[in-house]
């Protein structure tokens, strides 16, 4: 799905409702509390807190995509095109950071 049809159907779940988008800082206290989830997934499965014997598994992609579901909520509220705002950041890694890793070599038939 392209990101602008996420963030228009993210509008058109938000705008059935009365309610409507919240307060921008609620919505950053969503964010944290997505992410804090994502966290806790991750530590389960590549860190060092195990899982309590009764708590259930996680679906990581679940997870992930809370998170970007609040980040298109945010960007709605905020009138920015995330579509338009990734391509401004891919171009700010690739000048800042193009030349810091080593690349991988393509063989002739990659190129």
């Amino acid at each position: 799905m392209e990101l602008k049809t996420a963030q228009d159907r993210v509008h058109e779940w938000i705008s059935q409702f009365e309610e409507g988008y919240w307060p921008p800082l609620t919505n950053l206290a969503r964010l944290i509390e997505e992410v804090g989830e994502l966290a806790r997934e991750m530590n389960h499965r590549f860190g060092h807190k195990t899982k309590k014997p009764d708590e259930p598994e996680q679906d990581l992609a679940l997870e992930l995509a809370d998170v970007l579901f609040v980040l298109l909520v945010i960007a709605n509220q905020q009138g920015i095109d995330l579509g338009e705002s990734l391509e401004r950041v891919l171009e700010k890694y690739r000048v800042r950071d193009g030349e810091r890793w080593t690349r991988i070599e393509k063989s002739a038939e990659e190129v």
